[in-house]
Formats: C-alpha cells, sequence, structure tokens
C-alpha cells in the first residue's frame, strides 16, 4: 500500500515533468510566412530606364487648309458641280455665276479695243507721214502738233479699251468658282438659282457657296502652362492620340510655338501640325497631343507611390522596412527618377507604405509589375 508520502513525490514529479515539456522551444516558423504583427507591403525592384517627362493637353482638330468659296462677282448661281464629301483637284471648276451679261460686256469690250487699235494704226501712220514731211518743210509746226495729239490721244483710248478687256475678262474669271488646292468638299451653302453677294460673303455659318478643306495634314491647337511652354521648340516631334484609335499613334512636329501668354487664361499657345495621308484623322474632332519635354535615356526609377514626403521611400530589407532619405530628379505622372539614396536592385516598398514607422516589421506580399 502507497503511503501518503510516497504519493506526493510522485505528483510532484509530474508537474515537474509538465513544466519541463512545457518550456521546450517551440520549432521555428517557415519562412516567408507572415510574422504576427508584420504590416503587408508590396515592393518594387529598382532599375534604370529611359524616363521621359511629357506635357500633354487636348485641343480639336483641323484641317490644315480650309477656305469658303464666295465669287468676287455678284450675281445668280448657273451651276454647282460637285457634291459634299466629292474630292477635287487644284484648278478644276466647281460653280460658276450667271455669265451671260460678262460674256456679252466682253464681247462689247473687245469690238471697243478693235476700233481702239484701228484709230491707233491711223494716228501712227498720220505722224509718220508728217515726220517725213516736217523734214522737208512741207508742213507748218502747227499741223504737225495736231498730228502728234492726235496720236497720243488714240494710244490713250487704245489702253483704256485694252483695259476694258481686261476687266471683262477678270469679271467671268472670277465667276467661275476653281478649287484653289486639291481637297474635299465639305459643304454646300447654296443652291442654283441662289443670289449670292460677295460683299455678305463673309457673315454667317453657312456663307459662300462651298467650303473646301484639305486634310491631308491636320492641325491641333493647345494650351500649355508657362514651365512647360519655356521647354517647347517649333520643330520637336509631337504624337497625336485620339479615342476612335486606341493604340494608334499619329506621329507630328510643333509649327507653332508662343512667346506671349494670353492674356485671359495666362497660357501659351502651341500648335502641331499631323500627317494624315490616309485621312483617318477627321476635322472638328478631339485630339490629345503629347510633347516630350525632357528626358534621361538611363534613370534609376522608382514608381510615384514609392515617396514619401517628397524626399522619403521605404525600402525592404530583412524584413524590416528602412526608412531612406533620396534625391529626386526627373518625374511623370507616374515614375520618379532617384539621383542619390539608392541603389539598382533593392526592393522599394510602393504600396502599404503611408502607415510605416522605420524599422517596422513588413511581410511582403508579392512584387509589383512595372
Amino acid at each position: 500500500m502507497i503511503n501518503a508520502r510516497t504519493r506526493n513525490i510522485g505528483l510532484s514529479l509530474s508537474l515537474a515533468a509538465l513544466l519541463v515539456a512545457c518550456r521546450q522551444p517551440q520549432a521555428a516558423k517557415p519562412s516567408g510566412e507572415e510574422v504576427f504583427g508584420a504590416a503587408p507591403v508590396r515592393v518594387v525592384k529598382v532599375e534604370f530606364r529611359r524616363l521621359a517627362q511629357t506635357v500633354r493637353a487636348t485641343g480639336t482638330i483641323e484641317a490644315v487648309q480650309k477656305i469658303t468659296l464666295t465669287p468676287d462677282q455678284g450675281g445668280k448661281i448657273a451651276r454647282i458641280n460637285v457634291e459634299e464629301g466629292d474630292r477635287v483637284v487644284k484648278g478644276q471648276v466647281l460653280a460658276e455665276i450667271d455669265t451671260e451679261s460678262i460674256r456679252l460686256q466682253l464681247k462689247q469690250a473687245e469690238a471697243g479695243r478693235a476700233v481702239a487699235e484701228a484709230a491707233y494704226n491711223d494716228a501712227r501712220r498720220n505722224k509718220e507721214r508728217m515726220d517725213r514731211l516736217l523734214k522737208e518743210n512741207a508742213v507748218s509746226e502747227q499741223q504737225y502738233e495736231q498730228v502728234r495729239l492726235g496720236l497720243e490721244s488714240a494710244q490713250a483710248q487704245l489702253e483704256q479699251a485694252r483695259a476694258a478687256v481686261n476687266l471683262a475678262r477678270h469679271t467671268l474669271d472670277v465667276s467661275i468658282m476653281k478649287a484653289p488646292f486639291g481637297g474635299i468638299v465639305a459643304a454646300k451653302n447654296a443652291e442654283v438659282g441662289d443670289v449670292v453677294n460677295p460683299m455678305m460673303g463673309s457673315f454667317g455659318a453657312a456663307s459662300g457657296v462651298l467650303t473646301l478643306v484639305d486634310f491631308s495634314k491636320v492641325k491641333v491647337k493647345i494650351e500649355v502652362a508657362q514651365d512647360a511652354a519655356l521647354r517647347i521648340r517649333k520643330g520637336q516631334p509631337a504624337e497625336l492620340r485620339v479615342s476612335s484609335y486606341p493604340g494608334r499613334v499619329f506621329s507630328g512636329t510643333v509649327t507653332v510655338a508662343n512667346l506671349a501668354a494670353d492674356p485671359l487664361s495666362k497660357l501659351f499657345g502651341v500648335e502641331v501640325t499631323v500627317d494624315n495621308p490616309d485621312l483617318a484623322l477627321r476635322p472638328g474632332t478631339f485630339g490629345e497631343v503629347s510633347v516630350e519635354i525632357a528626358s534621361r535615356e538611363a534613370a534609376l526609377v522608382v514608381p510615384q507611390t514609392a515617396i514619401v514626403d517628397q524626399s522619403f521611400l521605404f525600402v525592404a530589407q530583412d524584413g524590416k522596412a528602412v526608412k531612406r532619405a533620396v534625391q529626386v530628379g526627373l518625374q511623370t505622372a507616374d515614375a520618379v527618377e532617384i539621383l542619390s539614396g539608392l541603389a539598382e536592385g533593392e526592393a522599394v516598398i510602393v504600396e502599404g507604405n503611408y502607415s510605416l514607422d522605420d524599422g517596422a516589421a513588413i511581410h511582403v506580399n508579392g512584387e509589383v509589375r512595372k
């Protein structure tokens, strides 16, 4: 029979064994598993790459050439030879004013010129005969002077008759509307039988007879702030993007870079010209222009989301967030050049970094794709 002392010794040994078992070290947590209390973050590896700073602005696409055809001579429209959307070539006759009266005036002027030429030739022959007679003292000075003045009068009348013919021909010519350049008929603003007045051709949205555009090249006018305007020069390359052609980039050139700001907006006007041989870009639509104003061919680049308080970021190092002071350089909307304070290949925290303290425990959930 076990006595009470033996029972107490056995109980004490059991308790001691239990305490020893509880004090044995636990197995180490497998590497990569989240440590309790560590902040979840995502990182990106720092690398060298090209970084370009670009100014972007939206503008309306316009045809490089546009004209509203209005005859210099008023009258009734006799013919319109084209319709909206027709392609035309330079010099093609597009429309005509009723020219019957003008053609009659031209015939009248040509007849008057013929009469004046005959009178001039007769006066010239008389002058030549008088020259011979004067040398022979067969005529008086008074008679000779009368013939000479007659020749001058006949010559003036001939010049007047020739001017009348030229005027009639000009009136006829400006009554026939020809294409000053190749393009497309954008609008037909009048019909046969309408009476047009050239003195009122510039009033109203549908003035003139026809509107002709050439958009084999287009231009886009934008406005930029002063800091961008100081770095934009005529001749710089530019790019144009439109929503109707996602993913397509149209190459262009800066053709105008204003040096004076608009007095109201305080912005500077920039005009970009873009080749449009397939007429994919349509006048009157919107497009986004981008002009590269600065670049680095080999910049140490991190995402904008990595920067905290403009000059700090956090590097993931040995399971901790290490606060690092950096000097930033060129910046874009989504990337920053690091001039000092960081090395290529380091893992910079780009998500979960705004609530971190220096030395805080972190758990890297993954790497962000660039």
